[in-house]
């Protein structure tokens, strides 16, 4: 049994480059978040920004109202959780969410406490247990049934310790070019503060998103490098990010690798073959150690297939999910139900989401 509320609507509009098929109608985007999310062009950025809400979790003596994206759809089959990786958000998830969802997924995807989009005014310690403790208590909270927990990138340890810490809470897990053998922060935890504020502003900096991209991505243009770096820097403009992030590497960060041997949950593990962060000897590596894996390799794929290759991705994560998720999705996928305005665009986007931003105006 599925229900379904009202969404967001993308509607067509008029260009010579025949790539500004959708905006947002109405630009509703919750007032909490920057307003430099105004500035943002991608439209599936912009339609996921809209659905940003913050709800209460009770933490330590306090409640942070905590960013995500809620679910459309109920479903009695497991709920999918999407974590996102190190300095990210939930908008990482902006092509990959709504197949899911239109392929009939209960689907949330979750800001970690000290990045995205939460009220963080008055700041909690945002070290490894208390991220661990402020996932599992959103969880206790508001879905309350095992999930298919989801991390690409540092989101893998994440999602790692969270399922060996906490197995109740999860069924299976998908791990997406997973950083994992990364041995904590290393010497950053030991940097004056002074220091480490100055890398923190350094990671905030134009310059060093820009190169990120170039490094996580195959053959991307200036200007959707530049819109992109714009949705991925957006929660960096809160005053709070800063102190959340030395706080987070001054604790030393995460240390996985003795727990990879410990997980009991079934494990899909996605890897971009092309990947320049992290070595896919080390996708090899991580396919050995996990007791019950299954490893796929996305072709012309750098590190981040949910954002680069979502529908190889979502076709990956159905086929795990199981077969009455997967047929569901064929309706996506064949462009069902979809004008054949929409049913050009989004499958041009979500086959290569690069190529329909190439000449944005």
């Amino acid at each position: 049994m599925l229900t379904r509320t009202a969404s967001p609507v993308l509607v067509p509009t008029k260009s010579k480059a025949h790539v500004k098929l959708f905006t947002v109608q109405g630009s509703n985007f919750p007032s909490f978040l920057p307003k430099e999310v105004e500035n943002i062009k991608d439209p599936f950025a912009r339609r996921l920004a809209t659905r940003i809400e913050r709800l209460p979790v009770g933490f330590a003596d306090r409640s942070i109202m905590s960013s995500c994206v809620k679910p459309l759809i109920q479903s009695e089959r497991s709920p999918v959780v999407l974590l996102h990786g190190f300095d990210s958000s939930c908008l990482e998830w902006r092509y990959t969410f709504p197949l899911l969802e239109e392929a009939g997924l209960e689907t949330w995807a979750v800001d970690i406490l000290g990045w995205g989009f939460s009220d963080l005014e008055r700041l909690p310690s945002c070290d490894v247990a208390s991220k661990r403790d402020h996932l599992y208590r959103l969880w206790k909270s508001y879905i309350r049934r095992p999930i298919i927990l989801i991390g690409p990138s540092l989101g893998a340890a994440i999602a790692i310790d969270f399922a060996v810490n906490h197995p109740e809470a999860v069924e299976k897990l998908v791990l997406i070019d997973a950083s994992v053998y990364t041995e904590d922060t290393g010497n950053l935890a030991k940097l004056p503060r002074a220091v480490a504020y100055a890398g923190v502003y350094l990671l905030r900096s134009t310059p060093l998103r820009l190169y990120g991209n170039l490094l996580a991505f195959n053959g991307l243009p200036l200007n959707t490098n530049i819109d992109w770096m714009n949705v991925g820097r957006l929660h960096c403009l809160y005053p709070w990010w800063k102190d959340a992030t030395v706080n987070f590497m001054n604790s030393g960060g995460y240390n996985v690798s003795a727990l990879i041997k410990k997980v009991k949950q079934k494990t899909l593990i996605i890897w971009g073959e092309d990947d320049q962060i992290i070595s896919n000897k080390l996708a090899v590596r991580l396919h050995c150690e996990l007791p019950d894996a299954v490893i796929r390799q996305i072709p012309d794929c750098g590190h981040l297939p949910h954002v680069e290759k979502p529908n190889s991705a979502t076709k990956l994560i159905l086929d795990f999910v199981g077969e009455d998720s997967n047929n569901e999705a064929q309706s996506v996928f064949s462009g069902a139900g979809q004008n054949s305005v929409q049913k050009k665009f989004l499958g041009w986007c979500l086959d290569d989401p690069v190529t329909p931003f190439k000449n944005w105006q």
